[in-house]
C-alpha cells in the first residue's frame, strides 16, 4: 500500500513538472473593437464596445479609458451583453489618443487582459501607459495543481464508496478503505477550498496573498463560485448519506438520494472549466459529467483492486468479486471514451487544430496514454477470465501499471483546464493581425510634431505629421517639407512631397528600399518668418 502510494505521487509529480506550461491563460479572444485599435476618428464616441469570442464578465475597476490629458475619459459603469463589452465615454472627450485597458472574465473562469489606444481627431502623445495587467505564472501552476489534486480526491472517495457498499467481502475490515474514502473527501474539499481563494488574485492579476475581501466576494458571486460552494454543499451531504451506506442501514431511498447528490457534484466541475463556455454548453457540460463519473468509478475500483481485494481477498471471494468488477469497468470505460470523443469533437473544432495548437497536442498526449491504459485493462479482463481469483499476482502487477499510467493522465488533465481549447486557440490566430507602426513625438522651440510611418518596413511607406502647440491645440502649418537619408548607408537627403491635409495635417508617400536607420527630417513653416525642423529615426527592416 504504502510503495503504491509514493510510485502514485512520484508519477504524478513528474507528470506536473515535465509537462510543457500552458502559453495562454485567456480562453476568449478579443474579435473586434469600436472604434477600431489604432484607428482615427473624426468625432468622439459615445461608447468604445469590445466584442469577445465567448461571454465574459467585467473584473471591478479593472475596465478604463485614460484619455489624452492623463485623466479617466470613462463615465458610469461598464456593461456587458453576452460577449459584448461597452464603456461609456465623457461627454467633454477631448481631441487626441486615448488608452483603453480591460480585465475581463471569460465564460470558463479565466481572465483576459489587455489594451489598445484609439485616437479622436488626430493622435498625440500616447497617455501613460497603466500597469502591465497580466496573469502570475504561479498562481496559473498552482490553479493546475490543485485541479489534479481534486481529480485525485474525487478517485480516492468514489472507489472505496462503490466496492464497500457492493462488492467489500464481510468478512474483512473497512478500516483502510474508510481512511481512503475520508481522504478523498478531504482532498475534494481542499482543492474546492484552495481553488476558490486562487481564483481572487487569478481573476484581478494580484499576487498570491494580495487579494481582498472584496474579490473573494465577486468570486463567491460568479459563475465559477456558486459551482464550488455548491460541490462543498453537495459534499458534506455526501459524508452524512455514505455513513449508513457503508454501515448497512441504508435504504432505496437513501440510496436514490446520494445518486441524486453524485450527479450533481459531478456536474459542478464541467460548470466551472472549459465546458460551460463552448458552442453548445448544455452537451459539453453533461458529456463533461459523464467523462468525470466514468474515470471516477473506473480508476477509483482500479485503486481498490489493487491497494485491498487482490491482496486481502480469497480465491473465493476474488471469483465472484472479478466477474462483477470486470462488467462495471467495461461500462465505465465505454462512457469515459463515448464522452471523451464528444467533448474532443466539441473543443478542437477543427482536425488541424488537433495538431496545431497545444491544446490538441495534450488531447493526443492524454488519448496515447488512455491507449495504454486500455490495454493494460484488456490483459487484466484476460487475466479474471482466466481465473486470476487463484492466481491474483499477475492481475494485480497490471492493475498497478493501469493505475500508474492513469496517474499521469490526471496530471495531463489538469493541464488541459489551463490550456486555451484548440477551437479559440485557432480563431485567434485566424484573427488579422493589427497594423504595426512607427509613432513617435518630435519637439521644437516652436511646436510639437507627432509622426506616424506606416508600415515602417522595406518598400513604400506613407507618412502621417500632425502639428501643435504647446498647449496641445492644432498649429496651423503654412508650408511642409520631408527628406529622407541613410547615414550609414551613403544615402543623403532625398525629399519627398508632403500633401495639406488640414491646418496642422499632412500626408506624404515615401519609398525606403534599404534596410536600417533611416533619419527623417521635417522643416515646417508657420509663418514668413517662423521656421524649425525635427529628426525622427525610424529603424526600416
Amino acid at each position: 500500500m504504502t510503495r503504491w502510494r509514493a510510485l502514485a505521487a512520484v508519477v504524478g509529480f513528474l507528470a506536473l513538472t515535465l509537462l510543457p506550461a500552458s502559453p495562454a491563460y485567456a480562453h476568449a479572444a478579443l474579435l473586434r473593437t469600436s472604434p477600431p485599435a489604432g484607428s482615427v476618428v473624426p468625432e468622439a464616441p459615445k461608447e468604445v464596445t469590445l466584442t469577445f469570442s465567448e461571454p465574459i464578465a467585467p473584473v471591478h475597476d479593472k475596465i478604463r479609458i485614460v484619455g489624452p490629458d492623463g485623466e479617466r475619459a470613462d463615465r458610469g459603469t461598464p456593461t456587458v451583453d453576452g460577449n459584448v463589452l461597452k464603456i461609456e465615454l465623457r461627454d467633454d472627450a477631448p481631441r487626441g489618443t486615448y488608452l483603453v485597458s480591460y480585465r475581463v472574465i471569460s465564460a470558463d473562469s479565466h481572465p483576459i487582459p489587455g489594451g489598445f489606444t484609439f485616437s479622436v481627431g488626430a493622435p498625440s502623445a500616447a497617455p501613460a501607459a497603466l500597469p502591465e495587467e497580466k496573469v502570475d505564472t504561479t498562481i496559473r501552476n498552482l490553479i493546475a495543481a490543485v485541479k489534479v489534486i481534486g481529480y485525485a480526491g474525487l478517485v480516492l472517495l468514489v472507489g472505496p464508496v462503490l466496492v464497500l457498499a457492493l462488492l467489500w467481502p464481510a468478512r474483512l475490515s473497512q478500516r483502510g478503505p474508510r481512511r481512503l474514502m475520508w481522504t478523498g473527501f478531504g482532498l475534494v474539499a481542499l482543492a474546492t477550498l484552495a481553488g476558490l481563494y486562487l481564483q481572487a488574485p487569478y481573476t484581478t492579476g494580484t499576487s498570491l496573498f494580495g487579494a481582498t475581501a472584496g474579490d473573494l466576494g465577486d468570486v463567491l458571486g460568479s459563475q465559477y463560485g456558486i459551482a464550488l460552494l455548491v460541490r462543498l454543499a453537495l459534499l458534506g451531504v455526501a459524508a452524512f448519506l455514505v455513513r449508513p451506506l457503508l454501515a448497512g442501514r441504508d435504504g432505496i431511498v437513501d440510496r436514490v438520494l446520494l445518486l441524486l447528490v453524485a450527479a450533481g457534484a459531478a456536474l459542478t466541475w464541467p460548470l466551472a472549466g472549459h465546458p460551460a463556455a463552448s458552442p453548445v454548453p448544455a452537451v459539453s457540460v453533461v458529456v463533461d459529467a459523464l467523462h468525470l463519473a466514468g474515470a471516477a468509478v473506473w480508476l477509483g475500483g482500479l485503486v481498490m483492486l489493487v491497494a485491498y481485494l487482490l491482496r486481502l481477498a480469497d480465491s473465493r471471494e476474488l471469483g465472484a468479486i472479478l466477474p462483477i468488477w470486470s462488467r462495471w469497468a467495461a461500462l465505465a470505460v465505454s462512457t469515459v471514451l463515448l464522452a471523451g470523443v464528444v467533448s474532443a469533437l466539441i473543443q478542437i473544432g477543427t482536425p488541424a487544430a488537433l495538431v496545431e495548437t497545444t491544446y490538441g497536442q495534450l488531447l493526443i498526449v492524454k488519448t496515447v496514454l488512455v491507449g495504454l491504459v486500455l490495454v493494460a485493462a484488456y490483459f487484466a479482463r484476460r487475466f479474471t477470465l482466466r481465473g486470476a481469483a487463484d492466481n491474483p499476482r499477475p492481475l494485480r502487477r497490471v492493475v498497478t501499471v493501469e493505475v500508474a499510467i492513469a496517474a499521469v493522465v490526471l496530471a495531463v488533465t489538469g493541464a488541459l483546464t489551463q490550456t486555451t481549447p484548440a477551437r479559440t486557440a485557432q480563431e485567434t490566430a485566424q484573427l488579422p493581425a493589427q497594423p504595426v507602426i512607427y509613432s513617435t513625438t518630435l519637439t521644437s522651440s516652436q511646436w510639437t510634431l507627432q509622426v506616424e510611418v506606416d508600415p515602417a518596413k522595406l518598400g513604400d511607406n506613407a507618412v502621417h505629421l500632425y502639428a501643435y502647440k504647446p498647449d496641445g491645440s492644432p498649429q496651423p502649418v503654412v508650408e511642409w517639407k520631408a527628406t529622407a537619408s541613410l547615414p550609414s548607408a551613403g544615402v543623403e537627403k532625398v525629399a519627398f512631397p508632403m500633401l495639406k491635409l488640414t491646418d496642422n495635417h499632412a500626408s506624404g508617400q515615401v519609398s525606403l528600399p534599404t534596410p536600417g536607420d533611416w533619419q527623417l527630417t521635417f522643416t515646417l513653416r508657420t509663418s514668413e518668418i517662423d521656421q524649425a525642423s525635427v529628426t525622427a529615426t525610424v529603424p526600416i527592416s
